[in-house]
């Protein structure tokens, strides 16, 4: 920390970093800006990386802080010493001083209420292959985390929240949406049963196997539609989706289905349902929310991702989009599209590998997911699997 802070901050010489002090000076000589920027980020995390392994969130919280000592407008006879102070500014009012900040928003308190979506503002920085790969790795690592981490906390919260049920020991509740919560996890709960959309998407794949791309793609419309309830959603999507599919990739009408085509089929329909450009919501995207089709529009994303995986990270580089793109609306001007934030967030962490929802019939009877009173008569119970020690280790990371 001391070493950098002397090398990149102070760009003050120390009796371990000559050669690196002047490798630098040569940067700030030749007036390589760009160069000289990217050699602090790529430091930065490799610092972080290392700091992650031995659990110093501190000392990462610590190194960015640094960057606040810095000031553009304090006097200096130095021409050189100006240029990296200058060059320091630059980097603190860029995205990629932005980027780095995402590293520890998590040991902050919320400010912003993007800030509670770091987990998918962090998928860009780790699928952009122009970036170091030590930052590629961070943001992998800390993104993942956090989603694991937002999956304990549901769980827990789900368990803990509910009538009767560990009374002396609440659990903080990880969404925005309040109490309503409990209720739309049992609503999202109740589809599970022989043929949820786990076993549908198996079906699904296992019937279009053989097919050719014209037809596939006819299905897959169907298939996405399949189980949903409100008419008007059916209709923009008919009116909206069907054509845009059509017309996809016609060259490969008459072949068969490969695994490739199905990724690139399912990144493209992420993008018509969410944004196409990856700068602005997508026609689609704002006519279905301001709908208020938020959760039929995210069973659709869920339904894309269970039959094809590897999606997932164009789903969420797309959902970071959105988010980046909305981060300059105050939250009362746009609470609807963080609901659907919400809703996405919950759905794919009930839908997660290694947590189980399941509801308990209470009083015997069947479950009717059209009651509303039905469902508050049921409890929700979550099973966590390989979650033993992330308690502890949430607890020594705030330590």
């Amino acid at each position: 920390m001391q070493e950098f802070k002397h090398l990149f901050i102070d760009y003050d010489a120390c009796d371990s970093n000559p050669d690196i002090l002047q490798s630098v000076s040569e940067l700030i000589f030749a007036n390589n800006e760009k160069e000289f920027r990217d050699t602090v980020k790529r430091s930065c995390y490799i610092l972080i990386n290392n700091w992650y392994i031995s659990r110093d969130h501190t000392s990462i919280k610590e190194l960015i802080e640094l960057f606040s000592q810095v000031k553009n407008n304090s006097k200096t006879l130095s021409p050189t010493l100006g240029r990296q102070r200058a060059w320091l500014f630059n980097f603190i009012n860029s995205p990629e001083y932005d980027e780095l900040r995402l590293f520890v928003t998590k040991y902050e308190q919320k400010e912003h209420w993007s800030d509670r979506y770091t987990s998918y503002l962090l998928v860009p920085q780790y699928t952009n292959l122009t970036n170091p790969i030590e930052q590629r790795e961070a943001a992998r690592t800390l993104s993942q985390k956090l989603k694991e981490q937002f999956k304990f906390d549901l769980a827990m919260y789900t368990a803990r929240s509910q009538a009767g049920l560990h009374k002396d020991k609440t659990h903080p509740n990880p969404t925005a949406l309040g109490d309503k919560v409990l209720h739309f996890i049992k609503k999202i709960v109740a589809k599970n049963g022989a043929f949820n959309y786990e076993n549908f998407a198996h079906i699904f794949l296992e019937q279009t196997r053989e097919m050719n791309f014209k037809f596939f793609k006819y299905c897959f419309h169907k298939y996405l539609l399949y189980s949903i309830e409100s008419q008007d959603f059916i209709k923009f999507l008919n009116h909206k989706l069907a054509g845009k599919l059509e017309v996809l990739y016609e060259i490969h009408h008459e072949e068969q289905v490969t695994d490739a085509l199905l990724l690139r089929t399912c990144n493209r329909t992420i993008e018509y349902l969410t944004t196409e450009d990856h700068q602005e919501p997508s026609p689609l995207f704002i006519l279905l929310t301001s709908q208020g089709h938020h959760l039929n529009l995210v069973i659709v994303l869920l339904k894309i991702i269970l039959i094809c995986p590897n999606a997932r990270v164009h789903l969420e580089t797309c959902i970071a989009k959105l988010i980046q793109y909305y981060t300059n609306y105050p939250e009362e001007e746009c609470e609807w599209v963080i609901n659907v934030f919400e809703i996405f967030k919950i759905t794919f962490a009930i839908h997660a590998d290694n947590v189980q929802y399941n509801l308990i019939k209470m009083n015997g009877q069947e479950i009717d997911t059209n009651t509303e009173a039905d469902l508050d008569a049921y409890r929700v119970f979550s099973q966590l699997r390989e979650y033993a020690n992330l308690e502890e280790d949430e607890e020594r990371d705030e330590g």
